[in-house]
């Protein structure tokens, strides 16, 4: 295993950890406050890739394939996991989890950005939205815990969100992958940065409102 491995990008992070790692950082990315720089979309997406038959390809390696049905099954599990966790320390540790001063690794906009989703869409859409917007993803659910969301009400669309987000992601990497065999390496590079697009605008959006709102 490669020690120099890069965590900000998706495809050292595979290539170093393989399954379990992918299993482990989606938990992480979604149920710890330091995870949210963790790439979860690309990840996602590649894992997909590592499971079709362009992984040979993208990898580099011709042993290199990944269980689709371990993916299936075990993201779902690790983001659902990781996110009631989030969950449960907002709710058991409330405000003493945000009381700390801003750091390369806590910011107290991330946890602005979260609430305005709660006061934008209310608890259910909230929850399954953020799962789509990165760093909003890691912050929301402890702040839900915060907020006093219902663990029944914060697991039911836990799930739905969890599941559409990983599976939703996993198999379009694999279907890209599989259609596209042979020539993948000329899409690859601008499906992940079209993936990094449409991830961040929603952050991007909000940071020029609150800027607008402030003037």
């Amino acid at each position: 295993m490669d020690l120099a491995v890069n965590v900000l990008d998706a495809q050292s992070l595979i290539m170093a950890f393989g399954l379990m790692g992918i299993l482990a950082i989606i938990f992480v990315e979604t149920g710890l406050l330091m995870g949210f720089f963790l790439p979860g979309d690309s990840l996602l997406f590649l894992a997909g890739v590592g499971a079709s038959g362009a992984a040979a390809e993208v990898f580099g390696r011709p042993d290199f394939h990944l269980s689709l049905p371990a993916l299936l099954i075990g993201a779902p599990v690790a983001a659902v996991c990781g996110a009631q966790l989030g969950h449960l320390m907002g709710a058991r540790l409330g405000p003493k989890l945000f009381a700390r001063p801003n750091s390369r690794m806590f910011k107290q906009a991330h946890v602005a950005q979260a609430e305005t989703y709660f006061n934008r869409y209310g608890a259910g859409k909230a929850i399954v939205l953020a799962r789509f917007v990165p760093i909003v993803r890691t912050f929301l659910n402890p702040v839900a815990g915060l907020l006093g969301v219902r663990g029944g009400t914060f697991f039911m669309w836990n799930m739905i969100g969890g599941i559409v987000w990983t599976v939703g992601i996993i198999l379009l990497g694999y279907r890209l992958g599989d259609s596209l065999k042979g020539s993948i390496d000329d899409y690859m590079l601008p499906v992940i940065a079209l993936i990094m697009i449409v991830s961040f605008s929603p952050v991007l959006i909000e940071v020029i409102r609150s800027r607008r709102t402030a003037r």
